[in-house]
């Protein structure tokens, strides 16, 4: 069943970003996939058009604010609307306190925290205006908008060798609460979906290692590692009017992590 929704999604070229794409697509919805990597970006628009009509990619750097500009433009061109967005868009350099240059550790705030409120805030500009040119602004839910920002359980534990992403991900999830505040009196709703250890090219090292998968289980409740598709998931409901009560909330998609105190037994084979 497909719908006349435009949604735009960041650091779509691959993993949890391509899944959530993917999501959108099988709900029938239209997608801008967005992303730095021209060459994947476009092999993932390619393969997605080739399922439908309903999919572009557009190249872009999430922290520059031309390139926002455009990506908004460019959607805004192909489909004439936009109806939500995921701030998927990130990346991670080790690097801690001691060690973490000033150039690596403003490239990852750039990308993870400025990109994401570049876009939200060109896309909630386009999404406040749409509703204060109706003339019957009772029912705002009757074309409900939603900005679902991609944190991490590292906006509430922390990694010392990563401090830029652990710092990236906290201002995001902060800004997911103030921006709900500001929007709600538009009916715009936003929240943030915290991931825990999920099968992408992030955690591409410990496959095959199996000292590294027993620390993954030994913090994970489930005994295992989620899959993109599961992020997808919860992305998929935040943006729908299922979700129309939702709003300044975090959603940690992480297996139980967070509410573990210790580690958990691992498995015997048997």
């Amino acid at each position: 069943m497909s719908s006349d929704r435009v949604y735009i999604v960041t650091g779509a070229a691959r993993g949890i970003g391509l899944a959530c794409a993917q999501r959108l697509i099988d709900d029938g919805h239209n997608v801008v996939l967005a992303d730095m990597d021209a060459a994947l970006g476009k092999r993932a628009g390619r393969d997605l058009a080739a399922e439908t009509e309903r999919a572009i990619f557009v190249e872009c750097d999430v922290s520059e604010p031309l390139a926002v500009h455009n990506l908004v433009a460019e959607t805004l061109g192909a489909f004439g609307r936009i109806d939500g967005l995921i701030n998927n868009a990130g990346i991670a350099l080790e690097g801690g306190a001691l060690d973490l240059s000033v150039e690596n550790f403003d490239r990852v705030l750039a990308v993870n925290l400025r990109g994401a409120f570049l876009l939200s805030k060109a896309v909630a500009r386009y999404m406040v205006k749409e509703i204060e040119s109706r003339e019957d602004r009772s029912r705002l839910t009757d074309r409900p908008y939603a900005i679902v920002n991609m944190s991490s359980i590292n906006d509430t534990v922390a990694i010392a060798d990563y401090l830029a992403y652990t710092v990236s991900k906290g201002g995001l999830k902060q800004m997911t609460k103030a921006m709900a505040l500001e929007l709600a009196p538009y009916g715009i709703r936003v929240n943030g979906i915290g991931p825990g250890s999920i099968k992408t090219n992030m955690l591409a090292g410990v496959v095959g290692d199996e000292a590294a998968l027993d620390k993954i289980y030994a913090r994970t409740p489930l005994g295992r590692i989620g899959q993109a598709e599961e992020i997808a998931s919860v992305a998929a409901f935040l943006l729908s009017e299922d979700a129309s009560y939702i709003t300044g909330q975090h959603i940690y998609a992480d297996g139980g992590r967070l509410a573990l105190n210790y580690q958990m037994p691992l498995k015997q084979d048997v």
